[in-house]
């Protein structure tokens, strides 16, 4: 039943991902976390992060890790195929029939219209990391965070993979606080 539902999920994503891996991030999200709950938000999280820093094409990444911890080798593979075949099939298609049409007002009204979509579908996604973020590390911390990452990314031209390795590599070192304890004994009146 996994393998089926693996490869009905990641088969969406890949029909559905228009844009490329950015915009199908929100749907594995959707796939994954909301509707499977193979995952936790915490989980696909710490997912996502890591592979932003691996090269490739975040989609597969994303399948095959999903895909082999959710049903091991055999359920990398099934991912990993159910992501690539939509691709695969959609590009020659598409490509072979659309190529007659590209000058059509409507094939380019299309490929415009679709756009604005994956651009609210990114910021709901934003929204939702964000809501996360200040759950773990407070509304002051994680707005500094986002500012200090947007200015870096944008204004600095790092890329995000670097500015995400850092952080990874602060939060493994940082140093945490001794929790305070309470002193067993008599009462203080």
């Amino acid at each position: 039943m996994h393998q089926t539902q693996l490869f009905l999920s990641f088969f969406r994503i890949g029909m559905l991902g228009y844009g490329g891996g950015p915009a199908s991030i929100p749907l594995v999200h959707k796939e994954v976390v909301e509707k499977n709950k193979w995952l936790t938000d915490d989980d696909f999280s710490d997912i996502l992060a890591m592979a932003n820093t691996l090269p490739g094409p975040i989609n597969t990444k994303m399948a095959g890790y999903i895909g082999y911890r959710v049903a091991g080798f055999t359920g990398m593979m099934n991912a990993l195929l159910a992501s690539t075949i939509p691709t695969i099939i959609l590009m020659i298609v598409l490509l072979t029939t659309l190529a007659s049409f590209k000058d059509q007002p409507w094939v380019q009204g299309m490929t415009k219209a679709v756009v604005p979509v994956v651009g609210v579908m990114l910021a709901v996604l934003t929204w939702d990391f964000f809501n996360n973020a200040k759950k773990g590390l407070g509304w002051i911390a994680a707005a500094i965070l986002v500012i200090v990452s947007f200015l870096t990314i944008e204004l600095l031209g790092i890329h995000p993979g670097m500015v995400i390795a850092v952080l990874l590599a602060a939060a493994i070192f940082k140093k945490d606080k001794p929790k305070p304890t309470q002193e067993k004994g008599g009462d203080a009146s």
